[in-house]
């Protein structure tokens, strides 16, 4: 299946559902926040390392192609490396978002920019830009292990990262239960109560009792 397959598949589903539908998928440190809310980002990792400068991020910024999320390791330093003049060219040159294990700065207008970027920190000191550092290589981000062309998906609660057979595997899934809670927000929005939805108490029943249960909706 192409990205572009991929990402319409994608654009339906909520974080929350890959992750509920695989625990082992690798998810970012909630550390990393949307500076802006309201967005999901789904894109390709296009890495970058450095720290405490910002050139090898021009390099990336530069070099990524549309579709393509910068993914800046920057080691968690509490250093901008990147900012409004990126992120406006990023969304220009067709750029999925872009990730930062650091810091980014003019957050005020990234609202008129309506462009997806995570950062650790929003900080107004910038790096330098005279060293450079590895572009296109495995990075440590977020805590989690990214590589060029893995799969970003990214909304409010976070930033999910999966290579196409992870995603392969846990996509259909996380579809089924995305269903299954519009159907359950559905019936509560109708006056259903929560707990006649839920088999809470034949599964607390289970777990008191040492038995196997799952904690699930019942909508048949």
């Amino acid at each position: 299946m192409d990205f572009a397959q991929w990402k319409e598949r994608l654009r339906k589903l909520d974080a929350a559902c890959l992750c509920d539908a695989d625990k082992s998928i690798r998810v970012m440190d909630p550390g990393l926040q949307p500076v802006l809310k309201g967005r999901k980002m789904i894109g390709i990792a296009h890495t970058v390392h450095c720290q405490r400068d910002f050139l090898s991020v021009v390099k990336a910024l530069h070099d990524a192609k549309e579709s393509e999320v910068l993914v800046i390791d920057g080691e968690s330093e509490k250093i901008a490396l990147a900012g409004e003049l990126f992120a406006s060219e990023a969304k220009r040159r067709g750029l999925a978002g872009m990730v930062i294990d650091g810091g980014y700065r003019d957050s005020r207008r990234l609202p008129e920019i309506a462009f997806p970027v995570y950062s650790r920190y929003i900080t107004p000191m910038a790096g330098t830009a005279e060293k450079i550092f590895e572009t296109q290589i495995p990075v440590d981000c977020g805590g989690v292990k990214v590589k060029p062309g893995d799969i970003l998906f990214g909304d409010d609660d976070g930033i999910v990262v999966l290579d196409e057979d992870e995603l392969a595997g846990v996509i259909e899934a996380a579809e089924s239960i995305q269903r299954r809670e519009e159907q359950v927000v559905n019936r509560l929005s109708e006056g259903t109560g929560f707990f006649d939805l839920l088999n809470f108490s034949a599964h607390y029943q289970k777990v008191a009792g040492n038995e196997e249960s799952r904690l699930e909706f019942k909508l048949d």
